[in-house]
Order: structure tokens, then sequence, then C-alpha cells
């Protein structure tokens, strides 16, 4: 025990070790320390010097462009989206060029190398461009470095990214910009998948990028919502790293916001291609159509075609919004609203036009057909059927002469005015003027020429809000043109239906102008727009141009401006036509007939309806035909469909199935299965019918498809264990 408590000796092994560990702390605090003062150095006294080498190492910022945000149809189909493309050019000013004494001087090496030399190089473009020959490529460099021109164009057009990249992989070309002084100019383009599709709604770009690294909208949604579309610019900077150069992005760019238009690109295509078959067949000048959603007031589709060549056209001014020009005879409904509204009227007052000629304050009024001999003495609503200037005029001047300005603000009323604050940079203004405007002249004669369309300017798209307005039952929608802005697929802000006006006249006044169109179009001089198909209602409308203050040799507007279904409006549309050189000027049979070709495919490939509505066919069946077989599995399947059967006087789970039309439901009969026979399996499918005859012991053999017609061994026969039986299906 004793031995236990004596003290342990202490081994000197230890302590060195101990030593050493503690050395080592202290070397590893003092080059901590050393690099905490070395860093501090660094980072606060020496900043500026370092700071100087830094900048050094990289070259000045570049801009990163972003992408231009796309423009899309309601359905998500692609519109427009940008593009890079360049132009290429030499600079034959640069350095390289002057000082022919260098080795390297890229004059010589231009004329006299074979590898990198003009022949070369000739070849290779003429192969790629295809714009001139090796010959004429190689005469055509000469020249340009004859000219010293520092923005010599190696090619007139727009080349793709993959093909700037390839053209620089070229002979000589290859050498780089500072040997060869081969440099391109960036541009953006905007593609439309889709062509002229709305294209002057949607809008153009300008291709250069500005300063800012961003394009610009030039018209259309691309100006109306340039600021989101845009994105905003990045930076990057080129920084050596291990002895070489990378790209280095500090700020990275910021892509434009997308838009979802209203367009609906199948409308689109029906309201483009009608229009365009008509002026072709007319030689028209130009022509507007617009269909919009009763409803919401969104724009289906929207186009603008003008005459480029003969027999030629393409999207040009967007007649629709900007025109400001006189709507003639579609501005009749609006006056007789007016006045029936003011009581000044009803439609089975009658008026007399007599031969189709009127003088009023000595000036000459005339009505279409008083080559015909007039129409004598009508109602106030055969003078919209007939479309009759002296009728519409007369009318007016009995309710309004003594007060031009009551008319005036009737217009107003019933929303003719009103400020539609559309999306389309650009837009018109419907500009009806009042007695009492100083600006503007109020003659003795302008009452009755502006109830029927004259000495006021009206967009076509005003004319259109107002009879979508009659279509919604009096309630008036602005148009719109964009349903949402995106963000990667995401929605940003979605934009909804707004009302302009809740009414533009009484529900009694409404009735009688939806009547009066209906009849314009069954009766009147809209007949070339009935439609076995579907119901349409509308007005026309045919207007003298004016030129310089005179009316008869500058050609015709004419017009046509409805909606469809009459009965139940889903869409409603104008059509506008400017100067048609062949055939009679007419609303019903030049516009209308575009509107009648709209409603009909638009009926065909759009409309839906509910088939319980529907009359039911002499021919159609009312019970489809049913197969024989499980019992469960047919009630399963009847109890689904809501077929009505009786299951009550079954007795075994097979069954045989029957049709019974007279009555809407299905018969069925009980399947005998005796032990040791041969069931009988015709009118059963062929799952059933393999299972019975398998489970009794036959091998089964299937020939055709559908139902089973016949088994080659009979009913009631006797089984034969592993025998075949041969069911014939049809």
């Amino acid at each position: 025990m004793a031995e236990e408590n004596e003290p342990k000796e202490v081994v000197p092994g230890n302590n060195r070790i101990l030593l050493c560990y503690f050395l080592v702390v202290v070397v590893l605090g003092l080059v901590a320390v050393a690099i905490l003062m070395r860093a501090f150095n660094t980072a606060f006294v020496e900043k500026a010097i370092w700071e100087k080498v830094a900048e050094k190492q990289k070259r000045p910022n570049r801009l990163v462009l972003p992408g231009r945000g796309n423009i899309y149809s309601a359905d998500g189909k692609l519109m427009a989206t940008s593009v890079p493309r360049y132009y290429l050019y030499i600079d034959f000013g640069a350095d390289c060029y002057k000082n022919p004494s260098k080795k390297w001087s890229s004059r010589d090496t231009l004329l006299k190398s074979k590898r990198d030399g003009l022949d070369s190089l000739s070849i290779y473009l003429s192969r790629k461009l295809k714009n001139r020959t090796p010959g004429g490529y190689k005469d055509y460099l000469v020249r340009g470095l004859k000219s010293g021109s520092r923005q010599f164009p190696l090619y007139e057009g727009k080349v793709s990214y993959s093909d700037y990249k390839e053209i620089k992989k070229y002979p000589f070309m290859r050498l780089g910009r500072f040997r060869s002084g081969f440099y391109a100019k960036e541009m953006v383009q905007r593609q439309k998948p889709f062509g002229t599709l709305a294209s002057r709604t949607i809008g153009d770009i300008y291709g250069e990028i500005e300063a800012s690294g961003t394009t610009k909208g030039k018209n259309g949604l691309e100006l109306q919502y340039d600021s989101l579309l845009r994105g905003q610019a990045g930076l990057s900077s080129v920084r050596r790293v291990g002895g070489g150069w990378t790209n280095v992005v500090e700020l990275e760019p910021t892509d434009g916001l997308d838009i979802r238009t209203t367009i609906d690109i199948s409308i689109q295509d029906i309201t483009e291609k009608s229009l365009i078959d008509k002026l072709k067949e007319i030689d028209a000048e130009s022509g507007t159509a617009v269909v919009m959603e009763v409803k919401t007031g969104e724009i289906k589709a929207i186009t603008n075609m003008g005459r480029i060549r003969e027999g030629v056209y393409g999207e040009t001014k967007n007649h629709a919004v900007a025109d400001e020009t006189e709507p003639g005879s579609t501005f009749k409904v609006a006056s007789i609203m007016v006045a029936l509204e003011d009581g000044v009227c009803t439609p089975n007052d009658t008026v007399d036009v007599g031969n189709g000629i009127y003088m009023y304050k000595g000036a000459r009024m005339t009505d279409h057909n008083m080559n015909h001999g007039g129409y004598g003495r009508i109602s106030v609503a055969q003078s919209i059927w007939y479309s009759s200037n002296i009728g519409v005029a007369k009318t007016i001047l009995k309710g309004y002469s003594n007060n031009p300005t009551k008319f005036v603000e009737g217009l107003y009323r019933v929303g003719m005015n009103a400020d539609l604050r559309l999306e389309i940079p650009g837009a018109g203004r419907s500009k009806i003027r009042r007695p009492d405007d100083s600006t503007r002249y109020w003659s003795k004669t302008t009452l009755p020429w502006m109830s029927f369309g004259y000495e006021t300017q009206v967009p076509p798209i005003y004319t259109l809000t107002f009879f979508n307005a009659i279509a919604n039952d009096g309630k008036m929608v602005r148009p719109m043109f964009t349903k949402e802005i995106m963000h990667n697929g995401k929605t940003v802000e979605s934009f909804s239906t707004e009302v302009i006006k809740s009414s533009i006249c009484s529900s009694r006044t409404l009735s009688l102008i939806k009547e009066m169109l209906v009849n314009v179009v069954e009766q009147g001089t809209g007949k070339a727009v009935h439609s076995d198909i579907i119901p349409i209602a509308g007005k026309t409308g045919t207007a003298q141009i004016a030129s310089g203050g005179v009316y008869r040799t500058s050609g015709h507007q004419v017009s046509f401006c409805g909606y469809f279904p009459a009965d139940h409006p889903k869409y409603s549309a104008i059509v506008v036509i400017r100067r048609p050189r062949i055939g009679y000027p007419s609303g019903g049979t030049m516009s209308g007939a575009v509107v009648k070709a709209i409603a009909e495919k638009v009926y065909a490939s759009h409309m839906s309806f509910d088939v319980r509505d529907m009359e039911v066919d002499s021919l159609a069946v009312k019970v489809p035909s049913v197969k024989g077989g499980n019992l469960k599995a047919l009630e399963d399947v009847l109890d689904e469909l809501d077929i009505d059967t009786d299951t009550d006087s079954l007795e075994t789970k097979w069954v045989f199935a029957s049709d019974n039309q007279d009555e809407k439901k299905v018969d069925l009969k009980d399947v005998t299965i005796r032990e040791g026979l041969v069931p009988r399996v015709t009118g059963m499918g062929a799952r059933d019918a393999v299972y019975l005859l398998e489970k009794v012991g036959l091998r089964v053999s299937l020939a055709g498809a559908g139902r089973v017609v016949s088994q080659s061994i009979l009913p009631g026969q006797r089984i034969v264990k592993g025998q075949t039986i041969l069911l014939t299906l049809r």
C-alpha cells in the first residue's frame, strides 16, 4: 500500500513535446498576426494603389443587352419576338491598311496571300451570301479597298448570329478585327411568326440599339408598352485572369416583360383573308376590318390592308383607330336613336322622301335610288332599312331644327363622343361639332347632313364600339387590346372589362333599334349580308370621300357595321373599304359581304352550343347499341349513361341485350346456362363470350371484330373438353 502513495517520476520526453507544441502555437500566432496586418495594410493603407492595379487588369464595362419582351395572342401563340441581326462592314481606313511597309500589312495580305487573300474570301462569301459571283465579290472588295471607306458594307442585308460567327472564320476575316478591319453592327429585329396578322396593331420597333442598350418601340402595342417590353441592360467587363482574359458579368440584365393580347389568331386569320379576297375582287385602295367580343370588348381581330402594288396588299396605316373620317350611313342609327329617346318620332311615323331628291337651304340632298324614282312615303324605320338620307334628315330637322344643340347633346349621351382611351398610340377621336363651337363653322345645312354621317369625323373603332353597345344590351365597354402583362409565364398585371356607359339608351329604344338593324339585313340595303347559316344584324354605309372640300371627285368609302348572331350576339364587326374601282360602291355588297364571310367562318369554327337545347334529329339514335354479357358490368354502364332498363325479372348474371328506341331503354334477357351444354353467346362482346366458353372447358378462336354474330358449335350441344369453337364477330 505504501508503494501506491509514492509520487510518480516525471519523464523528460514529455516536457520536450509540450515545448514543441508551445513553439508551434506561437509561430502560427505570429503568422496569423502578420497576415492580418498585411490584409489591413492592403485594404486600407495601400487601397488606392491596388485599385489602380485592378483597373489595369480589366477592360472598360460593356453593356449586356436585355431580351425585349414577347407579345402573344390570347391563346398564347407567339406574335412578336426579338432576334439579333448584324450588318457586316470592313474598315478599309484602319491603320493596318495605311502602313503597307509593315510585314503584317492587311492590304498585302488581302491582295497577295493565297490562303487568306481576296480569291479565297470571294469564293466563300459568294457561296454563303449568294448575292454576287466570286468574281463579282472580288471586284467589289477591290473597289472598297481603293475607296478607303471606314464603313464599307460587306453585305447589303442583315445576317443572323450563326451566319456572323461563320463569316468570322472565313479566309482573311479570321485574322481578327485589328488585322482585317472586319466588324459588325448589331441590330435587333422583331420577328412576327404570323406575318401580317394584326401587324400594325402589334407594332414595330426601331432596329438601332440605343445608348442605354435597349430597343425602342416605334408604333402600336410595341410603343404603348415600350417601357415594360424593353427591359434594362446589364454590365460586363473583360478581366485578366491567369494570363488570359475572361468576361465577367457585373450586373445581370433584366429582360422585358411579356404582353398577352386579346387577339385570337384563328379569327384574325379569317378576318384578314376575307378582307383581302374582297379588296382584290373590287380593286380597292385599302380596307379595314375589326372583330370585337360583345360582352368583354376584347378585340379578337384587327386588320388594315392597303394596296402596295396592283393586286398586292399589306398592312399599312392603322386606319381602324387612326382615321377620323366621315362615317356615312352607319351614323344614321345614332341619329334615330337620339330622336326615339327624345320622343321626336316613333318607328311607324311616316316621312315623304319623294323622288329621292330634296333641296334644303339651297343644297341638294339625294337618296341612292333617286334614278329609280325614290321611295315616296316611308316610315322612320324604313328610313333605316333603306338608308334614306332624306328620311333621316327630315326626321331630325322636324325635332331639332330650332335647337340643334339638343341633337348634338343626344349624340354625346348615346356615347358617340365617348373617350375610349385606346391603347394604340396615335389613335384618333370622334369629332362631332356643336353649334356653339367657335372653332368650327356651323352652317344652315350642318344639322341635316350630320344626321346621315357627313360633317363629322369618327374612327371606325368608335363606330364599332357604339354598335357593340347595342348588341350588349345598351352597355358600352372600352375596346381592349391587352389581357395581361407577364414575367416568366406568371401574371404581373391583368386587365378586365371596363364599362364606359352602363346604358346608352332606354331598353324600349334599344329594342326598336335592334329590330331595325335586323330588317336592314332581311329587307333593306343589307340583303347581301343575309346568311342561311347565322343571323346577322347591322347597318350599311356609303359615303363620298371629300378632297379639298369637293365630294364628287375622290371616290367612295363603303362600310358595314353589325353583330352576330343577331338573336344572341357574341361578336360585333365593322368593315370599311376605301375607293373601290370595280363595281358599284355599296356597303352591303362589298363591306357587308366581308362581314358575312367572317361571321359564317367564325360560326363554323368558334361558336359553341349546348346540344341539350338543340332539336333532336328524326334519324338520331336515342339509345346506343348494347352488347350482351355480364349483368353487373352492363348495369354500371347503363346507369352512367342514364339509360333505363329492367333487371327485376332476371335470374342469372349473364344476359342478352337489345335496344328499344321507341321507349328509349335497353331490354335485357337471361342467358340460359346448363351444365355440360354449350351456351349461346351470339350478341355478346368478345371478352364476355371468351370468358363464358373457356369457363366451361372450350378453346375459343376469334374472327373479326365487334359483337358475336355466329358460333361454330351450336348452343345446346354437349361439351367436349378442349374442343375449339370459332366465334365470328362483326
